[in-house]
């Protein structure tokens, strides 16, 4: 794609033509395929903003570059499983839940671990907790293959 500047030579480096390349496996024809790419600019902020403030990955653990990669890459990895939890999983409102929201609710949930009878169970103190807990792992069970 050739884009042809507004101001023509203005504020140019010497050219009138900016050359600009889209690669992509999508099927669609060029120019819907390119408003959908116009569309998406501005959209990584948001998930920039949880990684870094919400998950923490903003504290870098060490003046290593290795090790700080690994620890970014990390919560790139939560932050990835924990939208799939949420989208998969969560019902309602929770399905679009901020981290910092399902820490509190549900992740630091006062419970206790129980062995009675040949079972393991987690008694949970709050009924909205053990509510979501509940519908959560009928999702899990309904999304396992048999």
């Amino acid at each position: 794609m050739r884009v042809q500047k507004r101001q023509g030579s203005l504020c140019a480096e010497g050219s009138s033509v900016h050359p600009c390349a889209v690669v992509t496996n999508r099927t669609e024809e060029g120019l819907p395929l390119l408003q959908w790419h116009r569309e998406q600019a501005g959209t990584v902020e948001h998930p920039h903003h949880v990684l870094k403030n919400e998950l923490a990955a903003a504290a870098l653990p060490s003046g290593k570059f290795g090790a700080n990669a690994a620890w970014f890459r990390l919560h790139a990895l939560t932050y990835n499983l924990l939208t799939a939890l949420k989208r998969l999983t969560f019902p309602g409102d929770f399905a679009t839940a901020q981290p910092k929201r399902l820490r509190f609710l549900l992740f630091n949930t006062v419970g206790k671990v129980v062995h009675h009878a040949r079972r393991t169970l987690l008694r949970l103190t709050g009924a909205v907790q053990l509510a979501l807990m509940h519908a959560v792992r009928q999702r899990i069970v309904q999304l396992a293959p048999a």
